[in-house]
C-alpha cells in the first residue's frame, strides 16, 4: 500500500500533492529495514528536505539548507552519495534536464515514470510510463542496443501558467 491516500499510479499528478512527510519517512525507514539497509540520520534529513521542498531541489540547494541546520555541514560528496542511495531505493527521482531531485510518489513500486516540467513555475507532474518504456525498449532491441536507463522528461508551460498570459 502506498502512503498516498488515493490511487493515481497511471494518472498525471503533482509530485508534492497529498504529501504526508511523516508517513513517507516512516515508510522509508520500514522499506530500508526490510531490505537490510539503514536510513541513517543524514539520509533521513536529505529525504525530508526533498519531501518538504515545494518543487525540484538541487544538490547544492540541499547543502545550503543543511548548513543552516547544523554546525558541521555535510560535504558535497557525502550528499551525492546520499542522493545515490535514495535514488537506488526508489525514494526520489532525478530530473536530469534540470539536475534536480523530487520525491517518488510510489517508492515500493519500482516504476518508470514520465515527468512534465513547467519551465515557468517549476511544478513537476508525474505519471507512470510503462507503455512508453516498453516502446523505447522495443526500439532499442530492434537495433541490438542494450539500454541501461530511460528517463522521460517533457518541459513546457503548465496550464496554470498558460492561463496567466
Amino acid at each position: 500500500m502506498s502512503v498516498c491516500s488515493h490511487e493515481h499510479h497511471d494518472t498525471l499528478h503533482g509530485v508534492h500533492d497529498h504529501l504526508n512527510v511523516e508517513a513517507r519517512l516512516s515508510e522509508a525507514e520500514n522499506l530500508c529495514a526490510t531490505s537490510g539497509a539503514r536510513l541513517t540520520p543524514l539520509r533521513k534529513e536529505v529525504l525530508e528536505l526533498i519531501l518538504n521542498a515545494t518543487g525540484p531541489v538541487g544538490a547544492y540547494d540541499l547543502l545550503a539548507k543543511m548548513k543552516g541546520a547544523s554546525e558541521r555541514p555535510a560535504a558535497p560528496p557525502t550528499v551525492y552519495r546520499t542522493l545515490d542511495f535514495l535514488l537506488e531505493k526508489g525514494f526520489i527521482h532525478r530530473l536530469t534536464s534540470i539536475n534536480a531531485y523530487i520525491p517518488c510518489c510510489h517508492p515500493r513500486e519500482g516504476h518508470q515514470a514520465a515527468f512534465l516540467i513547467c519551465t515557468s513555475c517549476h511544478i513537476v507532474k508525474e505519471a507512470a510510463a510503462k507503455g512508453l518504456i516498453e516502446q523505447l525498449d522495443q526500439l532499442s532491441n530492434s537495433d541490438g542496443f542494450n539500454a541501461h536507463h530511460s528517463i522521460i522528461e517533457i518541459s513546457g508551460i503548465c496550464q496554470q501558467c498558460s492561463n496567466k498570459v
